[in-house]
């Protein structure tokens, strides 16, 4: 039984890099995300999902908190861990994403512990979003089927009641 769990949570995990939701920061601003992005949370929740596979504890990608974070940053001004963090993974996705480089005048290679220690937190709450919205979703289609097969089997009693009885 418990093998079975976990394989259905692997698949699970694997129909959830295409399916999922991008969860972003609500705001005005979440519409004029870049298109580039999008592709990207696909391939690195990909790279995730095999990662995590072996190593066990998955998270959200660099590219979904950097999407998460992308409405938010045109918002208000963020503060100067968040704007540190900001820059970090605009760095590291814009590298391994785009065509050209990010500006060196502003990349950031590292971040501090506390700002490593934000930035974990961020991805674990961005998970954990993206797998309630997941869980959500298949309740919901789990309550429709069965309210579904009901009303049929409601329509086939109702039938059935009232069909005449055959004579031999």
């Amino acid at each position: 039984m418990n093998n079975r769990k976990e394989m259905d949570a692997g698949i699970a995990e694997i129909v959830g890099v295409f399916c999922d939701p991008i969860i972003v920061y609500p705001s005005g601003w979440q519409d004029t995300m870049p298109d580039w992005i999008k592709p990207a949370i696909t391939i690195d929740r990909l790279l995730e999902c095999a990662r995590s596979n072996k190593e066990g504890h998955p998270t959200a990608t660099d590219a979904e908190a950097l999407a998460y974070m992308y409405p938010r940053s045109l918002e208000a001004p963020l503060g100067h861990d968040w704007t540190e963090i900001y820059i970090y993974l605009g760095t590291r996705v814009c590298r391994q994403h785009q065509k050209s480089e990010f500006p060196a005048d502003i990349a950031k290679e590292t971040l501090t512990d506390g700002q490593m220690r934000d930035l974990r937190d961020l991805k674990a709450w961005i998970y954990d979003r993206r797998v309630n919205v997941r869980d959500e979703r298949r309740r919901a289609e789990k309550r429709e089927a069965t309210e579904a097969a009901e009303q049929i089997r409601k329509e086939t009693i109702g039938e059935q009641m009232f069909m005449p009885l055959a004579v031999k």
